[in-house]
């Protein structure tokens, strides 16, 4: 089985990579098309050059990587603005899909800690609305797994016909021999953990022009919170 985990940056994607990798019978891609994206685009992201060094800048080959099978399974973890307009797709149709949300409020506050300058395309919860109307699958809103990690990855288990694997609660700190090479920038907290955050606390307040993207997002993120899993 492979299996197609979509969603934007700071949205517990690291975390649920991590929680499917301390499976036995799952290995796990690292945003397969993240160099492929910043050789098209030419954005100044941290490490861009490193990332390019790094990894896969072709999207043919990219998408061929996406493509193979893994042992037994694969767990691709997939950020919806690294796929442009052009980019192949037809691995997908072979994939089963979920789609992994949280609240703008949450993404844009943590996200303007790492990078200053931040857009709507940025955040990706437009690209994945579209996946989704594309592709359908299963929905998760990351505020749930925090709340009761168990609980909703038993349930996401049943609907990709995936027996629960209680490995999925824990991993080592230190991160994964996956991790792309930007996790030196963007998986700090990652790396310190060794399991699911608890509960977080109230919104943030956001003003200026994070409170107005803010705005745009809420009714993409809306319409896929009402499809989220909730349990078994």
């Amino acid at each position: 089985m492979k299996i197609a985990c979509w969603s934007g940056p700071r949205n517990l994607s690291t975390a649920m990579m991590y929680s499917f990798a301390a499976r036995s019978d799952v290995s796990v891609l690292d945003e397969p098309f993240y160099a492929a994206y910043l050789k098209k685009t030419g954005r100044p992201d941290p490490m861009a050059a490193e990332i390019m060094r790094n990894h896969e800048t072709n999207w043919h080959r990219a998408a061929a990587t996406c493509a193979k099978d893994g042992a037994p399974h694969v767990y691709q973890k997939h950020m919806c603005h690294h796929i442009l307009e052009k980019t192949p797709l037809d691995w997908a149709e072979e994939c089963k899909h979920v789609f992994l949300i949280r609240h703008p409020a949450r993404v844009l506050a943590s996200y303007h800690e790492k990078r200053q300058q931040v857009t709507l395309d940025d955040i990706g919860v437009e690209q994945q609305l579209d996946l989704y109307e594309e592709f359908g699958g299963i929905v998760i809103d990351s505020a749930d797994i925090r709340a009761d990690p168990k609980t909703i990855l038993t349930a996401l288990c049943a609907a990709l016909d995936l027996p629960f694997d209680p490995a999925m609660l824990s991993w080592p700190a230190g991160g994964n021999e996956a991790d792309g090479v930007w996790a030196s920038h963007w998986y700090n907290a990652a790396h310190q953990s060794t399991g699911f955050a608890g509960r977080e606390g109230p919104l943030p307040d956001l003003s200026g022009a994070l409170a107005e993207l803010c705005e745009d997002a809420l009714p993409a993120y809306a319409i896929l919170r009402t499809q989220r899993l909730q349990s078994i």
